[in-house]
């Protein structure tokens, strides 16, 4: 009895293998593979996931922060960092909140060295508000949200 529990158990967590429609299965080890049936499963993105992007390099940099009409937080921060870690959630949060009205970009320093000197990052979280190209405000360190919240609605002007 255990064993049919444990077998029936196995078999409902392997993928289902079912041949197509109207066809026979041969049975043994010459049948020809069946193809697995899609588990129906689908990704999709939140409008948090479409405001938040991660850097690739300068001239990605370049494009999507320096180049674009909407405001841009720029969060500069680092794996090994615990703040970072603290902030980073807290801030996309906050930006998906915006609906739209601000993108925030994701530097991480290690990967983009470059980049921090460029715009002298010198601890991380730092964070810039960038309009137009230019840096119009700054901050280190962690924010609670309303602090958050104050920084973003200045950087928009609401």
């Amino acid at each position: 009895m255990a064993q049919r529990l444990a077998l029936r158990q196995l078999l409902s967590l392997a993928p289902r293998m079912l041949p197509p429609q109207g066809q026979r299965t041969f049975p043994g080890p010459l049948a020809p593979p069946a193809p697995p049936v899609p588990h129906g499963r689908a990704f999709g993105t939140t409008a948090g996931c479409r405001s938040t992007f991660n850097v690739q390099d300068g001239s990605d940099f370049q494009d999507r922060v320096v180049n674009n009409p909407k405001p841009v937080v720029v969060d500069f921060h680092a794996q090994w960092c615990g703040p970072c870690k603290i902030l980073g959630p807290r801030l996309e949060k906050m930006v998906a909140k915006q609906e739209g009205k601000v993108l925030m970009a994701k530097v991480d320093i290690d990967d983009h060295t470059d980049l921090a000197i460029e715009y002298e990052v010198s601890a991380v979280p730092t964070v810039l508000a960038m309009k137009n190209g230019d840096v119009v405000d700054k901050f280190v360190g962690i924010k609670d949200e309303d602090q958050l919240e104050a920084f973003l609605k200045k950087l928009i002007g609401a």
